[in-house]
């Protein structure tokens, strides 16, 4: 379009409409008076866009140009609800948000008329089903974490909440995920912003998650205070403790706590001094080393009196972790736990390049991990955790394959408390008040209701997963075989996951394509 044409256009239709007021008005007709105000409101904008310099689009196209800023604000809503398909969506597609929803609810979790997946195409998964089920109890599903060095072992679920930190989610969003965590009896972590009174008020188990930042165990340097975590770590709801690394969705960056997010309350919770930005830096100032980090881990696991400890990464460089297991076995100092954290791992806000291009991909780097622990003879020892982009038994059951002992959810369990996915969290205007401070919000979440529908997600995954692991012959978690699971690698290729991801197996790689379930992972 001319610019030209379309400047002078707008200039007319304003004309126009004044000329429509001023004379409905010398008429004394009512109409005159109630566009008054739009018609001295669509002049003034016209004119106001015509002599600003900031934006080439609106001096250009006067008003006009604002549609363009309009549509461009809508389009993510637009795509979701009328232009999307039920399996093209980003990060979750309406297929897997739906699953969810049905979960939370404890409605109908069955699905119609045949898959929707194109079977045929790259990237398509499946596993291998048996001739002879077996019957898996849900309330079996747990694993037991902490080694001969803790003396105060967790029985965990395969399913729990991952880590999301009070000020990162709502008071309610906390009391209602907690809620959830104890009457479904699986754990809840804290995130690094430290154990607020809504992660405690229900009871619910607690993964305490400390970070580089040491909220919630800092001394007025920012230091890590060994009094302060003593404090802390002793509420008999803290039942292990996740010392983090780094995270999948910003590996190697810290965060910044905004002065406007630092209220008395959150600046209290977390030891800070409240009104001003706090900075939560990419390494941590109590160790240097793998040898240190080791050595601090123990110190954490002495003084919470013997709970379970572990480390949370995403992982980078091959050799750094090798060097982190070296490390292991020449102190013998074995975390209770690891928790491995995919690079698809979503946050609240984060730069694109970290969130695009750093990091290994959660099963590259479970099975990076998983195998580096068994050559150097340490698997037994630690137990493996896994978090990113988990929602549904399969998803639980392909990352069991892989190593895995237990599993993470986060965004899973933020739908599960309403989340729409509408890509606001680091905006703190989350239509569902679930990831902003905004009381106006975060009031409509329903702690009573929303606790419900966490716990319902969390017992009817798990009985997914049960079924799951039935059909394919799995009597036991540490039972499910990677040979069992396949990817479509091209349209004619097909592997398992044990050639793809543990290639020195003792099986060749010309075995049946569908092998027994009682190879042992």
């Amino acid at each position: 379009m001319n610019h030209r044409i379309a400047r002078w256009a707008v200039y007319l239709l304003c004309l126009l409409l004044d000329g429509c007021v001023a004379a409905s008005l010398y008429r004394g007709y009512l109409t005159g008076w109630i566009l008054l105000p739009l018609a001295v409101g669509l002049s003034v904008l016209t004119l106001y866009d015509r002599l600003q310099g900031k934006h080439a689009l609106l001096r250009n196209y006067p008003l006009l140009g604002r549609l363009r800023y309009l549509l461009e604000q809508i389009r993510p809503e637009m795509r979701q609800y009328f232009f999307e398909s039920d399996t093209d969506g980003r990060p979750f597609n309406r297929r897997q948000r739906a699953v969810v929803y049905q979960r939370a609810k404890d409605v109908k979790q069955t699905v119609a008329f045949g898959a929707l997946e194109n079977m045929y195409e790259p990237g398509y998964e499946w596993a291998a089903h048996t001739a002879f089920p077996k019957k898996v109890k849900p309330e079996a599903l747990r694993v037991t974490i902490g080694n001969e060095q803790c003396t105060q072992p967790y029985n965990a679920s395969l399913l729990n909440i991952s880590a999301m930190s009070y000020g990162a989610l709502s008071k309610t969003a906390i009391l209602s995920l907690n809620g959830g965590a104890q009457i479904g009896g699986f754990a809840h972590n804290t995130g690094e912003g430290g154990v607020s009174p809504y992660h405690l008020q229900h009871g619910g188990d607690l993964i305490w998650q400390i970070g580089t930042g040491y909220f919630g165990c800092r001394d007025e340097q920012g230091n890590f205070s060994p009094e302060v975590y003593t404090a802390t770590v002793a509420a008999p709801s803290v039942k292990m403790v996740e010392l983090k690394l780094s995270q999948g969705a910003k590996p190697g960056k810290g965060g910044v706590l905004p002065a406007a997010k630092n209220t008395p309350e959150i600046a209290a919770i977390r030891k800070v001094k409240p009104g001003v930005s706090v900075l939560s830096p990419a390494a941590h100032t109590a160790f240097g080393n793998e040898y240190e980090m080791l050595a601090f881990v123990k110190q954490l696991r002495e003084l919470s009196g013997g709970k379970p400890v572990g480390f949370k990464l995403c992982v980078g460089r091959k050799d750094e972790f090798e060097r982190i297991c070296i490390a292991m076995t020449n102190t013998r100092i074995y975390p209770d736990f690891i928790t491995v954290d995919g690079a698809e791992g979503g946050t609240g806000a984060a730069p694109l390049e970290f969130t695009d291009s750093i990091g290994m991909p959660l099963y590259d780097a479970l099975a990076l991990v998983v195998n580096m622990l068994k050559k150097h003879e340490l698997k037994q020892h630690i137990r493996i955790m896994a978090s990113g982009k988990i929602i549904t038994g399969f998803d639980i059951m392909k990352v069991l394959a892989l190593g895995a002992d237990a599993c993470y959810s986060a965004r899973g369990m933020m739908l599960a408390l309403g989340c729409i996915q509408a890509l606001q969290c680091d905006s703190g205007s989350c239509p569902v008040g679930v990831a902003t401070q905004d009381p106006t919000l975060y009031q409509g979440v329903n702690v009573t209701d929303k606790r419900e529908r966490v716990a319902n997600f969390h017992r009817n995954t798990i009985y997914a997963l049960a079924e799951l692991m039935g059909a394919c012959g799995f009597e036991a978690a540490d039972k499910v075989n990677p040979a069992a699971l396949y990817r479509r690698v091209t349209r004619t290729d097909i592997r398992s996951y044990e050639e793809i991801y543990a290639p020195d197996s003792s099986r060749s790689a010309g075995a049946a394509l569908y092998p027994g379930p009682s190879v042992n992972n």
